[in-house]
């Protein structure tokens, strides 16, 4: 079987005074939408296999806060809390990023560097924001030693976003590179699924958030039995409309005519039954009787997604394979 996963990095933005209309369940989100989003694509199948998966969603969003806005969001008649600013949030796939140079990327309105830090060995993620002149430190350059180096006048961070090192300062003078306004905002990050994660707080009381909180895991991307391709791609819709398109299973026959292994059948423009299994303001579980045999949303990034494999002999469902899909959607 096969396994798709599409990591999508779209941007819009957030309002931050909140329309006080109530929503229709099920919709989560009271903000819109104005820019274009860019869709990462991970393409993961079963060897010896031709059915997919799931589907791996992931949101980059754009917007101008000198903070980061806190925009709430509601479900119908619950009053439960959605926080963006705290969850891990996709950044890039390693396989877009190299090592001898450093990445801008915005995401949730949060402009960021990603870069390798050769000294600890692992993927950071700063504010991309140099303390002296707010140059871009996505400009600059990993220097000799390893650090984050800014491009306008050569301020030098290490991996804890320290400054090390000015180039202007008497070397017999104060020590003025040790000073805390000279230090950049450092977020926590992780690797998981060979995609860098970050978690969109740099207080100092999120620095081990990741012994209390991990990201969402899909474990077909680990999976060694599972073939995993990744790309990316510019589309010119919202983030909204991406999800409903990854939950859609009605226009897979049509839209995907060919290419996903199949084809409109007499079944294709029935009624989907489908029931759901769990709904509040983190997400849903939904089981469908057709095509789809499971979907669950993880808010706001993640729509993993399973189909019943058929037996290509003789049609039949494999009741091994669902069993296995099922065990990797569920929580």
């Amino acid at each position: 079987m096969e396994a798709l996963g599409a990591s999508s990095v779209p941007s819009f933005h957030i309002r931050t005074t909140l329309d006080k209309t109530k929503l229709r369940n099920p919709m989560f989100l009271n903000f819109h939408f104005n820019q274009i989003p860019s869709l990462t694509f991970s393409l993961v199948h079963r060897k010896q296999s031709k059915f997919k998966v799931f589907n791996n969603i992931s949101s980059t969003v754009s917007t101008e806060p000198t903070n980061p806005p806190e925009p709430v969001f509601e479900t119908h008649g619950r009053g439960e809390k959605f926080d963006w600013y705290l969850q891990w949030c996709p950044v890039m796939p390693i396989c877009d990023l190299v090592k001898r140079r450093p990445h801008a990327k915005k995401v949730i309105g949060l402009d960021v560097v990603v870069w390798w830090d050769r000294n600890e060995e692992t993927w950071k993620v700063f504010d991309d924001r140099c303390p002296h002149r707010l140059a871009p430190l996505s400009d600059g350059r990993i220097d000799q030693w390893g650090r984050l180096q800014c491009a306008y006048h050569g301020w030098c961070f290490n991996g804890s976003g320290n400054c090390k090192f000015i180039p202007q300062a008497p070397p017999n003078g104060p020590k003025v590179h040790a000073a805390k306004k000279a230090c950049v905002a450092v977020y926590p990050s992780t690797v998981q699924n060979n995609i860098v994660w970050f978690w969109p707080n740099s207080n100092p009381r999120y620095k081990d958030i990741l012994v209390e909180k991990k990201p969402p895991y899909i474990p077909e991307i680990d999976d060694p039995s599972f073939t995993n391709l990744m790309g990316n791609r510019d589309i010119p819709y919202g983030y909204e409309v991406l999800i409903e398109n990854l939950m859609d299973p009605a226009h897979v026959p049509y839209a995907h005519y060919g290419v996903m292994e199949i084809l409109p059948s007499k079944n294709s423009s029935t009624p989907i039954e489908f029931m759901i299994e769990k709904l509040d303001v983190n997400g849903f579980n939904i089981v469908q009787f057709q095509e789809w045999s499971r979907c669950t949303f993880i808010a706001p990034y993640l729509v993993y997604a399973s189909l019943k494999p058929e037996d290509q002999a003789n049609g039949s469902i494999s009741s091994a394979g669902t069993r296995k899909l099922i065990q990797g959607v569920a929580d």
